[in-house]
């Protein structure tokens, strides 16, 4: 402490105190404001691939087809062994999509073989114990259809393993582009996000999927404040 702040401290008691103060309460408050600003102002995440690919005719376990138009969506695939990994699928329902399920903007959707609907209906029974399941969707496609989707991704380090899953999700904005982060080198992007890892999902996904709801948050007031206007 530099000295003629001590002096300060002893001579004025009062002074010591509004200090104290303003230590304890005033700047951490300040500099919450400060780093949230900054992220919400001043970030936001690369578009990787735009314009992906929509679902077609694939459908759903109730036989329902999914689109990505107008949805916030995070996208998986899940192989053909899913129930073998289906504690990744607990870990992203426990981790985002149940803080985050009632935005109604919101949709995860996870791409499974045909033939492994029996498996995935267990995951469901399973999700849909502790939370509303109305925004998961499993859809279903030959395999050779889901590499071709997961190749139109353009994915430069992601791949597909030889059951034609993977751990790792995705983030899919309302116009169909794939969205990413870049990573400390500033040349590379993160295209994906772990769901074995809960670290990853508690910090970075979290953290992105947060700068989308921002987007879209930040759009529909800048688009209300316009109408006003008008």
């Amino acid at each position: 402490m530099p000295f003629f702040i001590f002096v300060l401290l002893i001579s004025r008691p009062k002074m010591k105190k509004n200090i104290v103060l303003f230590v304890l309460f005033i700047l951490p408050i300040v500099a919450y404001l400060f780093f949230a600003s900054g992220i919400n102002s001043f970030t936001k995440l690369p578009t990787l691939t735009p314009k992906i690919a929509d679902f077609g005719n694939w459908k759903t376990l109730s036989g329902e087809n999914v689109t990505l138009n107008n949805k916030i969506t995070v996208l998986g695939f899940s192989g053909l062994n899913i129930l073998e990994n289906r504690g990744n699928y607990y870990n992203l329902n426990a981790k985002i999509y149940d803080r985050y399920h009632e935005f109604k903007d919101l949709q995860f959707v996870v791409i499974c073989p045909i033939g492994t609907e029996k498996d995935v209906q267990k995951v469901v029974d399973v999700l849909a114990k502790s939370v509303a399941i109305t925004e998961w969707h499993f859809i279903f496609a030959p395999t050779n259809e889901i590499q071709n989707y997961y190749n139109q991704l353009k994915l430069k380090k992601d791949k597909l393993n030889a059951d034609f899953g993977t751990p790792n999700v995705y983030l899919i904005d309302k116009e169909r582009n794939l969205r990413g982060r870049k990573v400390k080198s500033q040349k590379e992007y993160k295209e994906g996000y772990s769901t074995f890892h809960l670290s990853e999902l508690s910090n970075e996904m979290l953290d992105d999927f947060k700068i989308i709801l921002y987007e879209y948050r930040a759009a529909l007031k800048k688009n209300h404040n316009a109408e006003r206007q008008i």
